[in-house]
């Protein structure tokens, strides 16, 4: 078995450092510039091909405007990404759980063959001190077990689940989702647990959010189970990417976006690897407080809108441990999606201490990706973080932590299978500097921001006409669902404008 220090072909131990290549024998070879074959000008340069940059780079091309797509990392995808280790190891970054609102957005923004390609999980299992059931996460399903397991009284669950569907974006009676939960179950740590652990670990959220915000995200899951992409992220993002391709969209990797051009108080374009590219119109998917503080800068933007982005806080962020099990090793089917702790009682904080002990198992079998020959089984646990705590270690403590998280997620794991340890031949971690150095959310953020970035997110365009922004803001517009039909909504946003700026 080996334990490798790697995550998406670079060194984790060059976290935090760029090194630079290319040089030989004391001289400095001229460096290709992967932006050199872009055009002069574009109708839209998008920002950031996560799920928002990437659906709205194509909901605008399919309308036929000139666009060009500018992503920093050699990969596309923002969280929604994968990569690859030897002994044919294939392993998706993030956990990617979505409602069945999925295959329609798919169908629409992008094609029918990627919405076939969305399944329902066939299982998702909860195992803690206080409660151990299996669910299809259905609405009928999940309500039998809580009912069941909690004895509680269904009607009154029923009037839960109708207070929550009520809840809208404008209706915000300013209560926490704490408050809301003491309301209707009070003292019931447990049921808080089985209603609110995953949607924490979907989003980041605690139980200190404004209630709107789990209302909208919990309904939406709600329905008909939980969803994923057959055939992996790999399969996803290339599908993507081809019909990006097919609409003209002009993409390049590697094209680090230094500034947003603003001239005479409207959006001009960008500057991105030395590089002034022009442009109508600039769509965002980097995080707001990177895209307002760093990208336009404070001298193009209202003090009182600068002072409300600082205000802004980042949601928080993740580890994961990637396990790759040995070519002709089997694992028996355990589950799709494990919530597991072993924590008595269910508390925000504890979800995200360094030393945790509730994680989120994900099993990936051959049938994950059946495109594959010899597909074989990984597995990835993530668990919730906070940067602090792990921005504040020193390179050796941080190997220190690092190594331990392993190996506690590899023994939380032989609880389940227990000869798990000699089948495995992979092992690697990620932390919140991990998600900080690859994808450039501030602090690592893997969930974007907390409730209050929604409203500066949407206001950006007040301050720069033409300049949007689309990604992971107010827990509503998060998860892989939100983020694309956020792509969605501000790619019409940027159609009107367009259309007003051209009459």
């Amino acid at each position: 078995m080996t334990t490798q220090e790697q995550t998406s072909g670079f060194n984790l131990k060059a976290e935090g450092k760029r090194v630079l290549q290319g040089s030989s024998g004391g001289r400095v070879e001229k460096k290709h510039n992967p932006v050199e074959k872009a055009k002069g000008e574009y109708d839209v340069i998008v920002i950031g091909a996560g799920l928002g940059g990437l659906t709205g780079a194509n909901v605008m091309a399919t309308q036929g405007y000139r666009v060009c797509l500018l992503e920093q990392h050699y990969n596309y995808g923002g969280m929604a990404t994968w990569f690859r280790r030897p002994g044919g190891h294939v392993f998706d970054i993030s956990l990617h759980g979505f409602p069945v609102g999925m295959k329609k957005s798919m169908r629409r923004y992008w094609s029918q063959e990627i919405a076939d390609s969305i399944v329902p999980l066939e299982s998702i299992k909860f195992d803690n001190p206080q409660f151990s059931f299996e669910t299809e996460f259905t609405r009928e399903d999940y309500t039998n077990k809580v009912v069941e397991a909690f004895k509680l009284d269904r009607a009154h669950v029923e009037r839960f689940y109708d207070h929550l569907r009520k809840m809208e974006y404008y209706n915000d009676d300013g209560r926490t989702i704490r408050e809301m939960f003491n309301e209707f179950f009070p003292g019931r740590n447990d049921v808080h647990r089985a209603f609110m652990e995953p949607i924490t670990y979907a989003n980041g959220s605690t139980l200190d959010e404004p209630a709107i915000t789990y209302g909208i995200v919990f309904s939406n899951f709600m329905s008909k189970g939980v969803f994923t992409f057959s055939g992996g992220t790999d399969t996803l993002i290339m599908k993507m990417r081809k019909i990006l391709q097919q609409n003209g969209v002009d993409m390049f990797s590697g094209a680090q976006v230094e500034r947003v051009l603003v001239d005479r108080d409207r959006v001009a374009g960008v500057r991105v690897n030395g590089r002034d590219i022009k442009a109508k119109t600039v769509l965002s998917n980097a995080n707001i407080k990177s895209t307002v503080l760093k990208l336009v800068g404070e001298e193009n933007l209202n003090p009182d809108f600068v002072q409300q982005t600082r205000e802004v806080r980042l949601s928080g962020s993740s580890c994961q441990v990637y396990i790759g099990i040995k070519q002709g090793e089997e694992i028996p089917f355990i589950t799709d999606l494990l919530f597991c702790s072993t924590a008595d009682h269910f508390t925000s904080e504890e979800l995200c201490d360094l030393r945790t002990k509730s994680r989120t198992f994900s099993f990936y079998y051959p049938k994950t990706r059946p495109h594959l020959k010899n597909a074989g089984f990984t597995i990835v646990s993530s668990n919730n973080a906070r940067w602090a705590d792990w921005q504040a270690l020193s390179d050796e403590e941080y190997e220190v932590e690092k190594n331990a998280l392993i190996d506690r997620t590899v023994s939380h794991l032989e609880q389940y299978i227990p000869d798990v340890r000699e089948k495995i031949d992979h092992l690697e971690a990620s932390t919140p500097r991990t998600f900080n150095f690859y994808t450039q959310q501030m602090q690592g953020a893997s969930f974007g921001t907390k409730f209050e970035g929604l409203d500066v997110s949407m206001k950006l365009s007040e301050q720069v006409p033409g300049l949007y922004h689309a990604g992971s803001v107010g827990i509503i517009m998060s998860g892989w669902l939100g983020t694309v039909n956020y792509g969605v909504i501000t790619a019409n946003k940027m159609a009107e404008y367009l259309h007003e700026v051209s009459a």
